[in-house]
């Protein structure tokens, strides 16, 4: 493994080395009794993992896809302010550590502690970091804590909260939000890329301006978003590669899936946000690409790149859902 910077690969092996042996039968049901949790009602007072059986599945059920996502979701961050790394960071209901994991691949030697109410997730998140080979996941502190109102925060460089506002009650997720905005120099708030994921973000990202912090990415602009409410929803899309458990638990045959999830990033210090982000997949025709665009002038175009446009046509075939455009602006 790298003795660095942890990477899926890392992640991967770490997960197939703490659950060999784990039926795959045994696992599959406690990822039913998982997505039925997730999908339901859950109380802010009762964790979603509540024991080892239910830690493993959703070890390897999700922690891939959420590593995923949050790389992403950093890349950006990191994409906006290249100068600047966090010394500090706290994971926000972090679980078995897969936004951890993201951050310690994207800077060298911040110093973490993944908050949770659920030891039993926090017990296993412990063991992963112990077989990553990275020096700040192994120094990591694993605490438990119950997330929501009333919590107190030391102040820290950066804040992450990833698939967590679902669980939590509306006033509990505004005082989460809140109180991370009051605590952290940059806020990074991941949910699934679904249409009530996508409300939480809008949800986080207006009290986080509020707060006085400020939009570095996925939008080009702190104002108010272009989208509709109800019309559509910002989401982004990340390939996460599939173990061999993973495919057993998930019941799939293919050797990845595309994980889709929402977020923003939020910062107190100035950033280089895109001029414009892709929010679609780029479609490709004949001797065009169609791109959708959210722009700094807070609206929303579709940009068609013809071959006429010659250097720029051939970066529009090669830009990706999620990028910048036009591609090295902000290099």
């Amino acid at each position: 493994m790298n003795a660095t910077l942890p990477t899926a690969e890392d992640l991967r092996a770490a997960l197939a080395g703490l659950l060999d042996g784990l039926p795959p039968k045994q696992a599959a049901q406690a990822v039913d009794r998982l997505i039925a949790n997730y999908r339901g009602t859950t109380p802010t007072d009762a964790p979603v993992l509540r024991d080892r059986s239910d830690v493993a599945a959703y070890a390897a059920y999700r922690m891939p896809a959420t590593f995923e996502a949050v790389r992403a979701a950093l890349a950006a961050l990191q994409e906006a302010a290249p100068d600047w790394a966090p010394v500090t960071h706290t994971d926000i209901g972090g679980g078995t550590g897969a936004a951890s994991w993201a951050v310690a691949g994207t800077w060298e030697g911040p110093r973490t502690t993944v908050l949770d109410w659920a030891e039993p997730a926090l017990a296993l998140g412990r063991e992963l970091a112990e077989l990553s080979g990275s020096p700040a996941l192994r120094a990591a502190e694993w605490r438990r804590a119950r997330i929501g109102a009333g919590q107190e925060l030391a102040p820290t460089d950066l804040i992450t909260v990833s698939y967590v506002l679902k669980e939590l009650t509306a006033d509990v997720r505004a005082a989460l939000v809140d109180t991370a905005a009051a605590a952290a120099q940059a806020v990074v708030v991941v949910e699934p890329g679904t249409p009530d994921g996508y409300a939480r973000i809008i949800e986080a990202r207006d009290r986080l301006i509020a707060a006085g912090l400020r939009v570095a990415a996925p939008c080009p602009h702190s104002e108010a978003c272009p989208i509709e409410p109800g019309t559509d929803w910002c989401h982004f899309s990340a390939r996460v590669s599939r173990s061999s458990l993973h495919r057993k638990v998930k019941g799939g045959s293919l050797p990845y899936e595309d994980e889709k999830f929402s977020y923003v990033v939020a910062t107190r210090f100035a950033t280089e946000p895109v001029s414009a982000r892709v929010t679609r997949k780029p479609q490709i025709r004949k001797g065009l690409v169609l791109l959708d665009l959210c722009t700094r002038d807070e609206a929303l175009r579709r940009a068609t790149v013809t071959k006429r446009h010659g250097e720029l046509y051939r970066a529009a075939r090669d830009v990706a859902w999620g990028d910048e455009w036009p591609p090295g602006e902000n290099a």
